[in-house]
């Protein structure tokens, strides 16, 4: 039978990360391709014992919740977020979703008309991408160094192009894994509130810093809740099965998000969103969280030690200051999509860094995950793709090895 899809579906592409994890879920391979963090290190027992508080609560836990979220989590989300990343809004302003990537999706359905244009790095999150394409609408690279989008360029397409949003990852960006300077977060509100541009700012992993002295200032703490819209989630610093994420920002928005959640699923999992107040209330997340770093931190620098081995012409990388990825790029004439069936034979996966492009694609670039293998999978997988990337420049035409 042919069927008769909307005609949006053609935007929809599959995830590469997705379809990669596929193919090394079935067979011994070390990955280093998707963005997950380690499984013993989830908080199991206090997980369990806030589930055991939510059950005796009686029957009226299991009924339907408000679509914007069980309202002592979302005042916790409130408070929390006021101590640790100094953005300080009421519960009203503050919607649970399932993941933040729902929040992105929810953001992206009020918003975007087919040909509206977001600005966003290049190359920025794939998920992102695959929503915005999905509604039909044109992603615009801005041109960015390692400190963040570069002033010029982006005013100039604030201007000539009239977005509707920019996106952004600001700290431990994926992929790249870098961290946008303080002025440069600065002069993007300040563009913003000058061409009355609102700004979406994805902070997944901004808990998951290396310094834990250093302070990574979100600009939804400089904004005064007009411009900027502000989303995170549980996923890797409790469990991500849980699927429970938020978004806070202008009210406005919030309550036009969640109109359009009614419409998508009524609302996230409510016996979710009550254990994970109960484990906010009696767990001591934020020690957990020190672990995390702690681990995370460890796990990095065992794989920035194997590439540090590698001397070969055009290799460039980023050393994260926290997050979970090394973003890699190699001599531009070595393909990595082409490169990894020959890594998967060796048993490690990477993901390529292709997809995650708005255009012009650097296929000589890959993503690294350090922190779902232990430091000696670490090491033997790393070994593995050192000796991969070894034979592939053997390839580099020798008159192009020393570019």
């Amino acid at each position: 039978m042919k069927y008769a899809f909307a005609q949006r579906t053609r935007n929809f592409e599959s995830s590469a990360v997705r379809d990669i994890l596929k193919v090394v879920g079935e067979g011994d391979i070390i990955s280093f391709a998707g963005g997950l963090p380690d499984d013993d290190l989830f908080p199991l027992d206090a997980v369990e014992e806030a589930y055991k508080r939510v059950f005796e609560g009686g029957k009226h836990t299991m009924q339907y919740g408000l679509t914007e979220g069980y309202t002592p989590l979302r005042e916790a989300v409130a408070d929390r977020m006021a101590v640790r990343k100094q953005i300080r809004m009421d519960a009203d302003n503050v919607l649970l979703t399932t993941g933040s990537q729902q929040a992105i999706d929810l953001f992206s359905r009020i918003m975007l008309n087919p040909g509206d244009v977001i600005l966003t790095e290049n190359p920025t999150y794939l998920a992102a991408l695959q929503v915005f394409q999905s509604y039909e609408a044109q992603v615009v690279p801005v041109e960015s160094d390692e400190f963040g989008m570069l002033p010029e360029d982006l005013e100039e397409k604030m201007k000539s192009h009239l977005p509707k949003f920019v996106y952004i990852v600001p700290t431990f960006s994926n992929p790249v894994g870098k961290v946008w300077s303080l002025e440069r977060r600065k002069h993007l509100l300040h563009l913003a509130k000058k061409y009355n541009v609102i700004i979406f700012e994805d902070d997944p992993y901004g808990e998951i810093q290396f310094d834990e002295a250093a302070n990574y200032t979100t600009l939804a703490s400089l904004d005064n809740g007009e411009t900027v819209l502000y989303t995170s989630t549980f996923s890797k610093t409790v469990v991500p099965a849980l699927r429970t994420g938020w978004v806070m920002g202008p009210y406005q928005i919030i309550r036009m998000m969640a109109q359009a959640k009614q419409a998508a699923d009524l609302h996230s999992s409510s016996i979710d969103q009550q254990a994970l107040y109960y484990l906010l209330r009696d767990f001591d997340l934020n020690s957990h969280i020190s672990t995390l770093r702690a681990v995370y931190k460890e796990r990095m620098e065992v794989m920035l030690g194997q590439l540090q081995r590698l001397h070969l012409p055009g290799l460039d990388y980023v050393v994260p200051q926290g997050g979970m990825f090394f973003w890699v790029a190699l001599h531009e004439s070595i393909n990595t999509k082409d490169l990894l069936p020959k890594a998967v034979e060796n048993g490690v996966a990477y993901v390529p860094g292709s997809p995650f492009y708005v255009c012009e694609p650097k296929h000589n670039t890959f993503r690294l995950n350090f922190t779902h293998a232990v430091p000696e999978k670490i090491e033997y997988g790393m070994n593995q793709l050192v000796r991969v990337l070894e034979e592939a420049y053997e390839t580099v035409p020798k008159d192009k090895a020393t570019v």
